[in-house]
């Protein structure tokens, strides 16, 4: 017979109710407030994505390629505890209000205008950490490895075929998802923590594809390639015309095909578990 459930963490079925009930809540919530917790999340993530950004300067150079990854995951896993605990809208996060749609308990077309909302104002949040990170200089960290390094990750992402991004960003979402959902099965910001952090960096130890993170990471590379000053090429010691695909094209290339592979991701954990 098998122990009960530890009083500390909530029982699976415990967390799905949790799941419809905050599904709900989300879709009743006034616009004003959508608006401004959407823009948080977005800074949130993009604050993740700095920090990761920043482990990844000149590491190739000193780490295995598996164990930078590895600290940068942790790293990014930041932004998804700022989420979480200190409280904000994440799209990626908020897919999972499938099951208040399947439970009956929002509509669908409040769920979509929701999700509408938090989409922009992710982007909104996240474009703005990208502008601040630029004109803060961040990038001029490390005799500017840090610019570098977030170079040649737009690039790449920028350049990524569409049917890889597609996947890459479901096996990205399922894996932030299970994150969410295993939050809400947590009673403490400590349990949280714990919880948020294996998935967190494992997708982006593995190099998944997340809209609300390339947001930021793109955009921020293509502010360094468009208007970085002459003396952090030299420092960094690349040049502008290694990275062509940051454009905005190659931005939209990447972020349509992530998104609708982060919302089948997310639709695929809430409908598995409802």
């Amino acid at each position: 017979m098998a122990p009960p459930p530890s009083p500390e963490v909530r029982a699976p079925a415990a967390i799905a109710s949790q799941a419809s009930t905050a599904g709900a809540r989300k879709a009743g919530l006034d616009w004003p407030v959508v608006t401004v917790l959407g823009l948080l999340a977005g800074g949130y993530i993009g604050f993740g994505g700095l920090v990761a950004t920043l482990t990844l300067a000149g590491a190739e150079d000193a780490m295995p390629f598996g164990a930078a990854q590895l600290i940068s995951g942790l790293a990014f896993s930041l932004g998804l505890v700022l989420v979480l605990v200190g409280g904000a809208e994440l799209f990626t996060g908020n897919t999972l209000m499938v099951v208040a749609w399947a439970e009956e308990r929002a509509r669908l077309r409040a769920i979509a205008a929701r999700l509408g909302l938090v989409y922009v104002a992710n982007l909104a949040g996240a474009l703005a950490v990208a502008v601040l990170a630029f004109l803060g200089g961040v990038h001029l960290a490390g005799d500017g490895a840090v610019g570098a390094a977030a170079l040649a990750g737009a690039q790449d992402k920028a350049t990524l075929p569409p049917g890889r991004a597609f996947a890459s960003g479901i096996l990205a979402n399922i894996l932030v998802c299970l994150a969410v959902w295993m939050a809400w099965g947590a009673r403490s910001a400590a349990d949280k923590v714990l919880v948020v952090i294996p998935p967190v960096a494992a997708f982006v130890a593995l190099g998944l594809q997340h809209s609300v993170a390339n947001m930021m990471l793109i955009p921020w590379g293509w502010l360094l390639r468009q208007h970085a000053s002459e003396d952090f090429w030299m420092e960094a010691g690349v040049t502008a015309a290694a990275f062509p695909d940051l454009t905005l094209a190659g931005f939209l290339a990447n972020l349509v095909p992530v998104t609708l592979g982060n919302v089948v991701g997310g639709a695929l954990v809430g409908s598995a578990y409802w």
